[in-house]
């Protein structure tokens, strides 16, 4: 699919904001170009807030609570996690506007962390969008195995309990539909999106320090 070309004016917090609302997400080619492009795929990537798949490992190692997790305490380090190089993704589309606008969107409370720490360091984490029911996923790194996917495994169960109904993930990959991820058209995503900024969802009911069976029980059941 072709992205929408930059815009010509400076985009703004409350542009970023109305984008999301009306189904776009904006992506950089590199970081170091300052552009930005707008999205709007004909297939969109969502996880089923019912169907994120724990495999036996990874429930072992909620159980194991190997990770301590943190939420919204460091944005700049999970952002910096995720624009790094790694194998197969040299480049990063997470450019210096990007990380502007995200950074002035989690001062003002609408852009959240998963954070996963050991031994005082930040070993894997994920960022996004909270608007209404809707959880617009940007990005997650690992630098220990199962990070992320613990990450997302909280994200979930937060989702869950405050009420959330839309978790964007943009592009399916492989490794995105290992987990559960699955790919809708964009006419049904817009349906799951007008639905879901009609909720308020409460990112913040869930305990941060709430224990691994609570975890695995939201998201297995949801109860």
């Amino acid at each position: 699919m072709r992205p929408r070309q930059p815009e010509s004016e400076p985009i703004t917090p409350r542009i970023l904001l109305r984008a999301y609302a009306a189904g776009l997400f904006p992506m950089a080619e590199d970081a170091g170009d300052d552009a930005l492009y707008w999205f709007d795929p004909k297939e969109r990537g969502v996880f089923p807030l019912d169907g994120l798949i724990v495999s036996k490992s990874l429930a072992k190692t909620l159980r194991a609570q190997k990770f301590e997790i943190r939420v919204d305490h460091d944005f700049n380090g999970v952002l910096a996690g995720c624009a790094e190089s790694r194998p197969g993704r040299e480049n990063t589309w997470i450019n210096g506007t990007i990380a502007q606008l995200f950074g002035q969107l989690f001062e003002l409370g609408f852009v959240h962390t998963v954070e996963a720490w050991c031994n005082g360091e930040l070993v894997g984490g994920l960022y996004g969008l909270a608007l209404g029911g809707a959880f617009f996923g940007e990005s997650m790194f690992h630098r220990v195995t199962d990070a992320s996917k613990v990450c997302l495994a909280y994200l979930v169960a937060r989702l869950r309990l405050g009420g959330f109904t839309l978790l964007d993930a943009q592009f399916i990959t492989p490794h995105l539909a290992s987990l559960g991820a699955v790919e809708i058209s964009r006419d049904e995503y817009r349906r799951k999106l007008e639905v879901a900024l009609m909720i308020h969802g409460d990112f913040a009911r869930l305990d941060p320090l709430a224990p691994p069976e609570q975890v695995l029980t939201l998201v297995r059941d949801g109860a």
